[in-house]
């Protein structure tokens, strides 16, 4: 095995403080040229082993024949270099360990491609590639600032549509590129959100039992092809979230357990170390080889794939020491208490390097629990994050319109609770995919009533969201109200939009973003108290909802009016903030949406009655099921009249 390094002492400096955030460019495998010599540079980090060597096609898979060299400076890692092989060469680590006898065949946690599963060889890979996003990555910033419209298209790559004449047989990331994004401009979603796609090796997991933390899954195609993937949605301005999942990890042989012999990115005692639920591994947050590790993949893929954002899995699990364990069965931390505080020193050194290396992009936190602070930051004491996900309001919505209408007088409260914590965090509200599998059913499943009340609820809900605080996540198939629960083995319904009432949803959803993005009341100030006033919310005797949405400007506004029964309401009058005329904009009961065309006739006046609190009131009709959207239409001033000018002629006056 060849000497040589791509290390610095100022690497080793770094990686053993925990501050290598790109290890990417020295770990794993690069082709290079050394001495006129062309080949692959290696290099591992395990500290426990007793020899470690690179085993694939190009030796015979020959545990003795390419021994790698440990460096003498204590960091624990192993290096060298292999002429002759090149990208595409199949590879793992054989590792000899120093406890036990231990001998195992590793992937390269750092590996930028692996072979398809269920094959599990790490693949020597260059990332070359000609990005044309130069437009959409200078005016990101514009485009993703919290006062920016959002509205994100959650997809499961492998489900989310197959080959028409191939059933079962997934689109490429190159298909999926030029499809996707042809669909996501038609409906209007700023973002793409995808289910992790880093290479994982039981495709039942979705993604979230992550592998391969530095390389897209091989199913969809070859690195390059996601990078198009990415290129093209935001040649199209359309930006990229990735799920990332820095919280666990499965015990797969091939995988980081157990990596050198010993619990080398897991804790050892499993009251820490092992998580219950998914039978997974959890990372030690408190090894600064760790840290390096899961920051420098975080970075790898804003940084090499030009990832607009992180949505980070699971964050409550990486914050308590008692997550989903029983009495006797956790680790209390140094001061008696359940709070992970080397996951919290973690989580908050994340946010401060990817927000100064990338001021531009958001980290997204599923946090499910009322952990105080997730999105502020951490020079005010809090995590750092740029948003969080609003899980209680997800439970509490999809609770209320799961009810019979007759029964949603008493629960009023799952509506308007939310109101009350609305800016305590920078909030997504996310009707995602954990809602629509495990027996959950799809939204038009869990919705009552016959088949257009249904429908007439989805509509008005989709509405409600739209219209209430919050950036905006919806699953892949509640688009067009998918009637079956989410399969990830089978592609959605597109058959269905072959019939109105699924038309209808789509086309409302449609109209949705385009009003969401075009009006900024509906965004601008989602985190601000100011840009959110009740009109009516404790008319739960008739299931009403009634209030304003403010833009930076005042005289900005929208006024919303939500009617969750099948009743018409006539004639309700509500308190508007001025004089005038108030245009209908939107209406859910519109007949182009499947509706039965119950509403305003196109506008209604204020009149100078007071009520709830204001000068001026409007009388509207509510229709059944449905959400209206009124904003006051602007006078023009008349140009005044242009007098007349005079000259003089001598002593009699003429006019021109």
């Amino acid at each position: 095995m060849e000497s040589y390094s791509l290390f610095t002492d100022y690497d080793i400096h770094l990686f053993k403080e925990g501050n290598h955030f790109r290890g990417y460019t020295k770990f794993g495998s690069h082709p290079l040229t050394v001495e006129g010599v062309s080949g692959v540079q290696f290099a591992v980090w395990a500290p426990n082993a007793r020899e470690v060597s690179v085993i694939g096609n190009f030796n015979g898979w020959n545990a003795h024949s390419h021994i790698l060299i440990r460096r003498k400076d204590d960091s624990g890692i192993w290096e060298g270099f292999v002429p002759g092989i090149e990208a595409g060469e199949i590879y793992k680590y054989h590792i000899s360990s120093n406890l036990n006898g231990y001998e195992v065949d590793k992937g390269d946690p750092y590996a930028f491609a692996w072979e398809h599963p269920p094959k599990t060889a790490s693949k020597v890979w260059n990332l070359d590639y000609e990005w044309q996003d130069k437009k959409w990555m200078k005016n990101r910033i514009k485009t993703q600032s919290l006062a920016s419209p959002m509205s994100i298209y959650e997809v499961h790559l492998g489900s989310w549509r197959h080959h028409d004449n191939e059933p079962g047989h997934s689109l490429s990331y190159r298909e999926t590129a030029i499809q996707l994004a042809e669909y996501v401009k038609e409906l209007g979603f700023t973002h793409v959100e995808f289910l992790p796609i880093m290479e994982y090796p039981f495709y039942g997991s979705w993604g979230y039992q992550t592998t391969g933390y530095f390389a897209p899954t091989s199913r969809f195609g070859i690195p390059q092809d996601f990078m198009y993937l990415v290129d093209y949605l935001h040649q199209q301005g359309i930006g990229v979230i990735l799920d990332w999942v820095p919280s666990h990890f499965p015990s797969d042989e091939h995988s980081l357990a157990y990596f050198d012999g010993t619990h080398l990115y897991e804790h050892a005692d499993p009251r820490k170390g092992f998580h219950p639920d998914w039978a997974t591994y959890i990372y030690n947050y408190g090894r600064n080889e760790v840290v390096n590790f899961l920051i420098s993949s975080a970075m790898f893929w804003l940084e090499k794939y030009h990832i607009d954002g992180l949505r980070v899995d699971a964050v409550a699990s990486m914050l308590y020491l008692d997550y989903s364990r029983k009495e006797g069965e956790w680790i209390p931390n140094q001061y008696g208490g359940k709070e992970n505080i080397e996951a919290i020193k973690f989580i908050r050194r994340f946010n401060e390097v990817i927000y100064t290396e990338f001021p531009d992009v958001q980290t997204i936190a599923e946090e499910s629990t009322s952990w105080p602070m997730v999105s502020r930051p951490v020079s005010m004491g809090g995590l750092g994050f740029g948003m969080k996900w609003n899980m209680g309001w997800m439970h509490d919505t999809t609770s209320y319109m799961s009810k019979e209408p007759v029964h949603r007088k008493y629960h009023q409260h799952q509506l308007t609770f939310s109101m009350l914590y609305a800016f305590h965090e920078n909030f997504v509200l996310p009707l995602s995919h954990d809602e629509v599998v495990h027996g959950k059913g799809a939204l038009l499943q869990k919705i009552p009533g016959d088949d257009w009340q249904k429908f007439a609820n989805l509509r008005c809900f989709l509405g409600y969201i739209y219209t209430h605080p919050g950036k905006k996540l919806f699953f892949m198939g509640n688009e067009f109200g998918q009637w079956n629960e989410w399969c990830h083995d089978k592609s959605l319904d597109w058959h269905l939009l072959k019939h109105l009432p699924h038309a209808g949803v789509k086309k409302w959803m449609s109209d949705l973003n385009t009003y969401y993005r075009a009006t900024p009341a509906l965004h601008e100030r989602d985190f601000e108290p100011g840009g959110f006033q009740w009109i009516d919310c404790n008319d739960a005797e008739n299931s009403l909802l009634c209030f304003i949405r403010y833009g930076l400007k005042d005289s900005e506004l929208i006024f919303v009016a939500c009617n969750f029964t099948p009743v018409v309401r006539e004639g309700r009058r509500f308190g508007v903030p001025s004089a005038g005329i108030w245009r209908e904009e939107l209406n859910s009961d519109s007949e182009i949406y499947g509706g039965s065309g119950k509403g305003n006739l196109g506008s209604v006046k204020a009149e100078p009655i007071p009520s709830h609190n204001m000068e001026h009131s409007i009388s509207i009709t509510m229709p059944p099921l449905g959400i209206v959207m009124f904003k006051q239409k602007k006078v023009k001033k008349r140009p005044a009249k242009r007098k007349k000018s005079v000259t003089v002629q001598g002593n009699k006056p003429k006019t021109e």
